[in-house]
């Protein structure tokens, strides 16, 4: 096409023009990239460009179609006053400059090259129009901002000043009202100081009164104390001097009972039955104790007690009297029955040939029955027996004196170490598990062995001493009569798992068993069955430790907890005497069975009974033994059980006072329960063969 020629003339003739020609920075080479995509990019008009359009553009359109030479001189102005870079201005100037010196070329060529010319002008128009009104209203935002700026900070310094006067009047009237508040604090505070004190000048006064009121209450109260007191102190002086004379009542009457005693050699001399004296002799004396023990415990005895003691002395003179008087009366009718015997029988003999040989005359008929009572002391073979029990203990103690009254440090540290070894072992016997029972049979029997023993993290043997044997032998034996004292006492059930190693213990070591009798005889002489007698020259302290009460400071401990040691120990003799060691030796005999269990209470029913005691114990036995007595005595045990209620029985109600039934209704009831049913219950607490295996 000839116009496609026309334009690589026109850039030919550009390229040869001087700007065509010009050298360029190296630093557009490395931002040529840049370069072209800014030349390559559409324009962009402003925001401005309409109003530029509308109100610019028409008259500077009219003013180049009225001259075309003039539009193209002021064309060439613009082009040059408007500032461009250089890219845009070689593309618009050079052109012109071609065609200029050129003048052979035709009018269509001129024209074409003007209306090239002619487009991109205008867009420098409206672009330089625009970028001059930016110019101006940049100009005129500058100057508005700036005095917007100044009339903003001239009221900002106007309302700081206002706020500042209104701070200062607001700080006036807030120190006026805090000054007013406190005005009328400090009233209030005066107004209510003096009502303070006012009413504290009240108080003073009520309190005044109130104090000398109390004054007196108080100096009354005082003299009631004293009166009190002196009243206190004449009551116990007239309840001493009441317990020295029931003391000494107590100590007639045993002494009275006593002399009953030596009256019995008449018994078969006389034929005559004085048991009665001698059971009468009994519950007086029981009678008397169970007074003192009751105001052992409420304090001291009232005129009553003495009273009451003093007619059963009374009674017991007279009955010592009447003994006296039938034993008088029988000596003197067998004194004149002798000798209307002795006259008879001479008669005969002179009538008899004298070789006849004289025939004996019975002194009691065949078919005549003898009445007996009840015994008052233990059978002769008991007490040798018994005898024989406590010296062994004492001879015992003997053997281990120098290991006890050693003054060396290390055999008192010995002496410590087997006694730890022996009691805490005891200490730790419990119905937790068998497992654990054997655990401390094997501990005891290893140290009886002579075996090292370990305590504490102590090595500990009886070979260390040479006395040390014989002290051990002798403590486990106090501890185990010990626990049964208290442990058993306080809890019944504890008397089997102790029972078990106890007869373990004495199958495999007899001494040892013989000493647990002797403590428990000396602790509970009920346990021989024993009653210690009151002997001449013995103090009434001494009397009462033989019976098994505890005195300190001549202070008598309670009946309640004497009765509680006394059932705890008997619970654990009977529970030793039903009970063996499983793992021992099955072949042979108990050391101490249930034989010497039908021994204690056939003895004890032979007895006369003592108030609270005889009851207590003898419920506590069948409780514990019962069962055990039932199975191997069978027919006979019931028997015995008929005879206790039947005929023991009514003989303890006779001697118990009326403050004293509870054990005695509980006995009776017990038999009566077992007698119903013909069983009697196993004992709580007993170990049954499942225990063995835990």
């Amino acid at each position: 096409m000839p116009s496609e020629g026309r334009c690589w003339e026109t850039l030919q003739a550009l390229r040869n023009s001087d700007k065509g020609r010009l050298s360029y920075h190296r630093d557009w080479l490395l931002r040529g990239e840049e370069i072209l995509e800014e030349c390559m990019s559409l324009p962009e008009l402003s925001t401005y460009s309409g109003w530029v359009v509308d109100h610019i553009l028409p008259r500077s359109h009219q003013n180049q179609i009225l001259s075309e030479n003039s539009a193209l001189s002021s064309e060439r102005d613009q082009v040059l006053s408007i500032p461009k870079s250089p890219a845009r201005h070689a593309e618009v100037s050079s052109p012109l400059s071609s065609a200029a010196p050129n003048g052979t070329q035709s009018q269509d060529e001129y024209h074409q090259a003007k209306v090239v010319v002619l487009r991109p002008s205008r867009g420098m128009e409206v672009e330089g129009c625009i970028r001059m009104y930016e110019e101006v209203h940049k100009m005129k935002g500058t100057k508005g901002l700036r005095q917007w700026q100044e009339e903003h900070e001239r009221k900002v310094r106007v309302l700081s000043e206002m706020a500042s006067e209104q701070l200062k009047r607001f700080d006036e009237r807030k120190s006026l009202k805090q000054h007013k508040e406190y005005q009328d604090l400090q009233e209030v505070i005066e107004k209510s100081f003096k009502e303070a004190q006012g009413q504290q000048e009240k108080l003073k006064e009520e309190h005044r009164h109130r104090a000398k009121i109390l004054n007196l209450k108080l100096r009354e109260a005082e003299q009631q104390r004293l009166r009190q007191i002196e009243q206190e102190r004449l009551r116990k002086e007239e309840g001493q001097d009441r317990l020295r004379r029931l003391y000494a009542l107590q100590e007639e009457v045993l002494q009275l009972n006593q002399q009953l005693d030596p009256n019995y050699q008449h018994k078969d001399l006389l034929r005559i039955d004085l048991s009665g004296y001698g059971s009468r002799g009994n519950q007086l004396c029981g009678l008397i104790s169970g007074i003192i023990r009751t105001t052992s415990e409420r304090g001291f005895p009232t005129p009553e007690d003495e009273a009451m003691a003093e007619r059963a002395l009374q009674e017991m003179r007279q009955v010592l009297t009447s003994l006296q008087q039938e034993i008088s009366k029988a000596i003197e009718e067998k004194r004149r029955r002798d000798e209307e015997e002795a006259k008879e029988k001479q008669k005969e003999l002179q009538k008899q040939p004298k070789t006849e040989k004289e025939t004996p005359v019975p002194s009691q008929s065949p078919g005549r029955k003898q009445k007996e009572g009840l015994q008052v002391k233990a059978e002769d073979s008991t007490m040798q027996w018994y005898q024989q029990l406590q010296e062994v203990a004492n001879q015992c103690v003997l053997a281990f004196d120098g290991l006890t009254n050693s003054k060396d440090q290390q055999t008192k540290k010995i002496k410590l170490d087997l006694q730890k070894v022996v009691t805490i072992p005891v200490s730790q016997i419990s119905a937790i598990a068998g497992s654990q029972l054997k655990e401390i049979f094997d501990k005891i029997n290893s140290l009886l062995l002579g075996k090292t023993v370990h305590c504490g993290g102590r090595a500990v043997s009886v070979t260390h001493h040479q006395q040390g044997l014989d002290f051990v032998h002798y403590k486990l034996a106090e501890k185990f009569v010990k626990q049964g004292e208290e442990e058993v006492a306080s809890h019944h059930e504890a008397a089997f798992p102790i029972a078990a190693v106890a007869s373990g213990i004495w199958e495999l070591h007899p001494r040892v068993g013989d000493l647990i009798l002797a403590h428990l005889h000396k602790k509970c002489p009920y346990s021989v069955p024993f009653y210690p007698a009151f002997k001449e020259g013995m103090t009434l302290e001494q009397y009462q430790k033989l019976l098994g009460y505890q005195v300190n400071d001549s202070n008598v401990e309670q009946q309640e907890n004497f009765l509680k040691r006394m059932s705890g120990m008997i619970r654990l003799y009977a529970a030793i005497i039903q009970l063996r060691w499983p793992y021992g030796n099955r072949q042979g005999a108990h050391p101490h069975g249930l034989n010497h269990g039908w021994r204690w209470l056939a003895q004890i029913l032979n007895m006369e009974p003592l108030s609270d005691v005889t009851a207590t114990l003898l419920l506590d036995f069948l409780e514990v033994c019962g069962n055990a007595l039932m199975k191997q005595y069978q027919v006979q045990f019931w028997k015995m059980m008929l005879l206790i209620k039947e005929e023991y029985c009514p003989r303890i109600e006779a001697i118990t006072i009326s403050g004293q039934m509870g054990s005695f209704i509980r006995l009776k009831q017990f038999m009566e329960k077992c007698l119903q049913h013909r069983e009697i219950p196993i004992p709580k607490g007993f170990l049954p063969s499942s225990f063995w295996r835990s």
